[in-house]
């Protein structure tokens, strides 16, 4: 059973990087969480953070992927968008594909009206201009006007997948930024986020001292004791 979201967790990755995320998991191995080239539209929203709920594209087949799919209720897209859980993000597997849309503005409105945290695709959105207006995370390769019909069959929901080279299964932490995506094993999500907590401030106190014209050596990494009882006493002064 997958480890649920705790509010607390939820919080922390909320004022952390995806880049010291990315370092709290190669440390534990896991080198490729990272959904490589995807950008926020709105790169002026909070961190997005929520639990992964996947749907799956594969190449489509034109006799079984004319416009008329639509309008069956049961459609693999729609039912994702009707069926993505409050305070998920809906991960899209467009196979790097961005030559047709994942979705548009319709179908993102109405995840964000059904209380969604984000979006992510490894392919486009098609009116992008639209959604990069709307204050809800959503994170895409390009922008790209054709409808998904034409390149993309959506085949399953809920079901491990790949984004962007990165390894998606239901229920994963998903954190975006205005750098971009990371997705957390579940089971990790608490110790990550605790760690990537500590070492945020840290990096905090690195960089104030380097603007104060010190030198990276002996201070990142703290080798050297006096750094170590630097970043103490700034700690206490700033009350963190």
């Amino acid at each position: 059973m997958t480890k649920k979201l705790s509010d607390a967790t939820r919080e922390q990755l909320r004022h952390v990087s995806t880049a010291t995320l990315c370092t709290a998991l190669f440390k534990r191995g896991l080198r490729n969480q990272f959904i490589q080239d995807v950008r926020p539209l709105n790169a002026n929203l909070p961190n997005m953070v929520g639990e992964a709920f996947t749907l799956r594209y594969i190449p489509a087949r034109e006799d079984l992927n004319p416009i008329t799919v639509f309008q069956d209720r049961s459609h693999p897209q729609r039912k994702a968008v009707e069926e993505c859980p409050p305070g998920s993000v809906m991960v899209i597997d467009s196979r790097k594909d961005a030559r047709a849309a994942s979705a548009g503005g319709i179908l993102v409105t109405r995840l964000m009206k059904r209380g969604a945290e984000g979006v992510v695709t490894d392919g486009g959105f098609r009116d992008s201009p639209e959604i990069a207006e709307m204050t809800f995370p959503a994170y895409h390769s390009r922008p790209s006007a054709p409808t998904n019909l034409t390149l993309h069959q959506a085949i399953d929901i809920n079901v491990p997948i790949g984004c962007g080279d990165a390894p998606v299964w239901p229920g994963d932490v998903v954190v975006g930024d205005r750098e971009g995506v990371i997705v957390i094993p579940a089971h990790l999500a608490d110790e990550i986020a605790a760690e990537a907590t500590e070492m945020t401030v840290f990096e905090d106190f690195v960089i104030d001292m380097v603007q104060q014209g010190r030198s990276i050596l002996g201070l990142y990494p703290p080798t050297d004791e006096k750094s170590k009882t630097d970043f103490a006493v700034w700690r206490k002064a700033k009350g963190r």
